[in-house]
Order: C-alpha cells, then structure tokens, then sequence
C-alpha cells in the first residue's frame, strides 16, 4: 500500500491549496480531494491502496502546535530559497527532514491508533 501525504499550502498569492505526495509523486489542487484525484491519476494499479485517512492538520499528541508551527516555517524559508535557486543552510535542511520524518511517523501512530479503536 502507498503512503499518501495531503498537507495544505499557500501558493505565492497566500492562496490555499493542498499537495498530495506519494513517494516522487505529487500534485495539488483546491481541495484535498482534488489534489488526492490528480496524484491518484499518476499512480500504478499496484500502488492504490483501500484505506484512505484524512487528518484535520491540527495539532496532537502525535505532533505538537510547535513542530507543526517550526514545520511550517522551515517549509516557507525552503520554498523561498527554491525560488532563488538556493538551498537552505544545512542545518535547517536537517531539521526541516527530521520534522518531515516525525510528522511521518506522527501519520503513521495516528492511523494505528485509529486501527486499534476500530479493532478493540
């Protein structure tokens, strides 16, 4: 089954948008759902998975308002230097990945937890 991340974004308007990203695939789209259709239509028959969770993108005990805020960011400076054609200082490259990881791992124990209620 394919990991699929749906983060909202601002586009270089402010306007919300949300990214789907499965592995080196992404799209966006108005809506989440839009976005998670436009990624759908890139993926292998093998790579669509049955289950589908969406997460309100609020904080948790998972992963805290703070990683949440510092993510976000982290995330703006990168698209910034992106634009620029630069890179970030490697040291907020680092924690940008750690917290991308953690909010990976924050998906992951949010959706065993959910397995686990559903599950009793």
């Amino acid at each position: 089954m394919t990991t699929v991340a749906i983060l909202p974004v601002s586009d270089a308007s402010g306007e919300r948008l949300y990214r789907a990203i499965a592995g080196d695939k992404q799209s966006t789209g108005k809506t989440a759902g839009e976005a998670l259709d436009a990624l759908t239509a890139q993926l292998e028959g093998g790579e669509l998975g049955t289950l589908l969770i969406l997460q309100s993108f609020r904080p948790d005990w998972f992963f805290s308002e703070v990683e949440q805020q510092r993510l976000s960011k982290l995330i703006n400076r990168w698209r910034t230097a992106r634009d620029q054609g630069q890179t970030l200082p490697p040291e907020q490259q680092a924690e940008l990945d750690s917290l991308v990881e953690a909010e990976l791992k924050a998906a992951t124990a949010r959706t065993a937890a959910l397995i686990q209620q559903l599950n009793p």
